[in-house]
């Protein structure tokens, strides 16, 4: 009994981003890591190019 109870806590999990505009409503469960590596090499690359300038 205990582990469906667990079960239960863990499916009942907040999204990572929610977005509603109008009629429009985005819900991403999970944030893919290959945009986490393209949204960090990004920063990382304007960063260098404004502290260059």
């Amino acid at each position: 009994m205990t582990t469906t109870r667990n079960m239960d806590s863990k499916s009942a999990t907040h999204p990572a981003l929610e977005l509603r505009v109008g009629g429009l409503h985005l819900i991403v469960q999970r944030i893919p890591g290959w945009l986490v590596a393209l949204v960090t090499t990004a920063g990382g690359v304007a960063g260098t190019w404004w502290a260059q300038r």
